[in-house]
């Protein structure tokens, strides 16, 4: 069930500025998913996952989200740091990241679990 980050979208995140007024709201939603996941609260996780990355996960687990969740080893740790790039930001984990993206109703987690490979894109257990 792993994907992969695309590279593009990374890229045009990056080109489209740093705002870090948004760095907070990205940073809480981002710790709250995290939180969630590590309390076991997995409808909780999905209510902060982007209705893609929701959907996707459930396509291809044929589970429900909470179901889905529960069976990934999705890393945690403490906030090593939050970037924001316009609507989209990148939170690092001690073992793993996440990428959100400013939706009207707040931020949202679009892909989780992820790895970084040398000169590829991200390797994420969720996304969307």
């Amino acid at each position: 069930m792993s994907r992969r980050w695309a590279a593009p979208v990374v890229v045009a995140l990056l080109l489209t500025g740093c705002t870090p007024a948004e760095q907070p709201a990205a940073l809480a939603a981002g710790r709250q998913f995290q939180a969630a996941v590590g309390a076991g609260d997995r409808a909780g996780a999905c209510a902060l996952l982007s209705p893609a990355a929701r959907a996707n996960l459930e396509q291809a687990s044929a589970r429900s989200c909470p179901e889905a969740l529960a069976a990934l080893p999705l890393p945690g740790g403490a906030t090593r740091s939050v970037e924001v790039w316009g609507g989209g930001a990148q939170v690092r984990l001690d073992a793993g990241t996440l990428f959100l993206a400013r939706f009207g109703d707040g931020w949202r987690v679009t892909a989780a679990g992820c790895t970084p490979r040398p000169d590829e894109p991200y390797d994420c257990l969720v996304e969307g």
